[in-house]
């Protein structure tokens, strides 16, 4: 199937005016033999996020629920190093098994639950109930049941980043001159 893929790869033509884009993404890198490599010029390699960048995306996915004031992003987007950037995409929507998710469902829970011991306890006298702000701590709470999907020093992240080194855009490969050695 392959082969076929490749020769109606090979044949696509396009006018002058028209273009044609073929757009690919994997997670196997090294089951990309040099033929597939050689038809996609540019490779583009996504690492894991900087805190900087999970702080952007931490404030969009939390700017609806209900925080303390002067919530830490900062140390939360510090505290999620090795959370990708699909568990940080849908950490707060209904994907499940994301651990992003998951520990932001783990965060929201902790003031549920410290309301229903509250009226276990027996301040049934109390006739209006009502949740508490987020706070960091829940999250760190929650953080130690719900672990990162990726440690960003692990041996597969290193994998990856020596392939994006060597056939990656910017990559030594592309530093190679053209020509015959001497």
């Amino acid at each position: 199937m392959r082969n076929e893929f490749m020769a109606a790869w090979d044949g696509l033509r396009s006018k002058d005016s028209q273009r044609i884009l073929i757009l690919g993404a994997t997670n196997h890198l090294f089951d990309l033999d040099d033929a597939v490599i050689r038809r996609l010029p540019r490779r583009i390699y996504a690492d894991l996020l900087d805190a900087q960048n999970r702080m952007k995306i931490l404030k969009i996915l939390l700017a609806k629920e209900n925080l303390e004031s002067e919530f830490g992003f900062d140390e939360l987007a510090n505290a999620t190093e090795g959370y990708s950037r699909s568990d940080l995409k849908v950490s707060c929507s209904s994907h499940p098994r994301s651990d992003l998710k998951n520990l932001c469902v783990a965060a929201a829970y902790m003031p549920v639950h410290e309301l229903l011991e509250e009226e276990k306890k027996g301040s049934a006298g109390s006739t209006e109930t009502s949740l508490r702000s987020l706070k960091l701590d829940d999250f760190v709470q929650a953080k130690a049941k719900v672990s990162p999907s990726v440690a960003f020093d692990a041996t597969s992240m290193n994998e990856l980043r020596k392939w994006n080194e060597q056939y990656g855009e910017g990559g030594s490969r592309s530093k190679s001159p053209f020509g015959f050695g001497t």
